[in-house]
């Protein structure tokens, strides 16, 4: 495993000579080979991977942002000419006949994409035991799950199995996991970054997020790809502010919001919620304001989120059904077009994938229509409003990103609603659409397993929401 920690200090050794491309990706790819129990990866790219070193340590063109930074990007997002499975058997032998826009932009800056990685079916979970490819184990304890759904892209970063990673945030997959691993994990603003080439579970969710061992790293990673996109209408058109350069690392007074009605939850680990109070405490002895605010729809957050995600994913999967792509079941009978989608479908879904799908129809039916999925866009609405009023008064909001530490392997598989409850406190950058970061900080004395805090702010404010993380992370 490489010994450098940051990706400038891999520059820096790369322009002195002491290391080069494909020194280093026979030293990921080893270790890959050490650490493939952890099941992080599902496709290693091997010999193109060594192809595009040699190329990069033999070109004597101007360097891109990421020359040499290894990656491995989420099994939802397109890569041409690779498979792509969703980590799902109803995409079974798909070929990507494009590359997402993140992933192109990578490639422009000189990345070298060493393969795809591990996740929940459609991004559907919070433990990645939900994939065709089997669970995704934690590093820092083998017994215990990685989260989700981004498990394999959590971990494989966290294993020093690729420098960074892509994986994607929908109701928390990217800070979730992250948390459990011990490492950064940052979902940027809605539309901050394209869909574009981005499987979709629930499209006014989706956000293709970032994992990386530090700010700085992940900081150049969003630089490299957010912006505009003729392909993706929900983009935003917002300049991309270099930020990279312009983390600061100096302190400044900042406005700190937390709920107590988050940190004294029934459903937090008192122990987490005790060192993120001493970390408030902590910030206000710096000279930062820290105040509480109160916040009366924390229990309202999950069911709204699980209205709103499968009713979009009932739509959005409905696109398969193995007549031009993907699984089609071998017994079929050509007379009866809809046994032939339900033998399709019941046997290339995953059960947490037909759950969802069914909960969604449900929600999206005739008579509950107005009951359950009006009402939850309503709650939706209230909390965008909610977080609009605080943050013009706070530039950050400081929240738990979980509320326990990674549990064990298999422990919530036959209690969805213990499991859904994990998501309690990060939906909410989801449903708002706003940034939150998960930073690594801290030790369990029980469990001996990482865990950390999430701060959120404003829409499009990446820039100081990385700044006051690098500072917190540096000190």
């Amino acid at each position: 495993m490489p010994d450098f920690i940051s990706i400038a200090d891999y520059h820096k050794r790369l322009e002195e000579g002491s290391t080069s491309c494909l020194a280093t990706v026979e030293e990921y790819l080893a270790a890959i080979e050490a650490k493939k129990h952890l099941n992080a990866f599902v496709q290693v790219y091997a010999d193109e991977a060594r192809a595009r070193a040699k190329e990069l340590d033999a070109s004597t063109a101007p360097k891109g942002k990421l020359h040499g930074v290894v990656i491995g990007i989420k099994d939802v997002i397109c890569h041409k000419g690779h498979k792509v499975t969703a980590a799902s058997k109803i995409l079974e032998g798909f070929t990507a006949v494009f590359s997402a826009t993140a992933v192109e932009r990578l490639l422009a800056e000189g990345a070298i994409i060493i393969g795809r990685l591990n996740c929940d079916e459609f991004a559907m979970g919070s433990t990645n035991e939900n994939s065709v490819y089997g669970k995704v184990l934690n590093a820092a304890d083998e017994t215990r799950i990685s989260g989700g759904s981004s498990g394999g892209s959590a971990v494989a970063v966290q294993a020093g199995l690729c420098m960074a990673s892509l994986g994607s945030d929908t109701g928390g997959s990217v800070r979730q996991p992250a948390d459990f691993c011990g490492i950064v994990g940052l979902k940027p603003t809605y539309g901050r970054i394209s869909r574009y080439g981005l499987i979709a579970y629930a499209s006014s969710f989706d956000q293709i997020g970032i994992f990386s061992q530090n700010i700085p790293d992940a900081a150049l990673l969003l630089e490299v790809i957010a912006g505009p996109d003729e392909y993706d209408s929900t983009v935003s058109l917002k300049p991309v502010p270099q930020y990279s350069k312009e983390l600061k690392k100096e302190q400044k007074s900042y406005k700190i919001a937390y709920f107590p009605e988050a940190l004294n939850h029934e459903s937090l680990d008192p122990e987490i919620g005790a060192a993120i109070k001493n970390k408030l405490e902590e910030w206000q002895s710096q000279g930062h304001t820290v105040a509480p605010v109160t916040f009366d729809l924390l229990d309202y957050i999950v069911p709204a989120y699980y209205i709103l995600t499968t009713a979009e994913a009932a739509s959005n999967l409905s696109r398969y059904d193995g007549v031009k792509y993907g699984y089609r079941h071998p017994v079929q009978n050509d007379a009866d077009l809809d046994i032939f989608y339900k033998n399709n479908r019941s046997a290339g879904f995953g059960w947490e994938v037909k759950r969802r799908i069914m909960l969604g129809n449900f929600v999206l039916s005739s008579g509950y229509y107005d009951a359950y999925f009006t009402q939850a866009q309503k709650v939706r609405k209230l909390l965008t409003n909610k977080l609009t009023l605080i943050f013009n008064d706070f530039d950050f909001i400081c929240m738990p990103t979980a509320p326990s530490v990674a549990f064990k392997i298999g422990e919530k598989m036959t209690d969805p609603i213990s499991m859904y409850i994990a998501d309690i406190y990060t939906v909410m950058a989801n449903l708002t659409g706003v940034p939150g970061i998960a930073l690594p900080l801290f030790q369990h004395s029980r469990y001996h397993m990482p865990f950390g805090l999430q701060l959120m702010s404003s829409h499009f404010n990446e820039l100081p929401l990385l700044s006051f993380s690098h500072n917190i992370l540096a000190n």
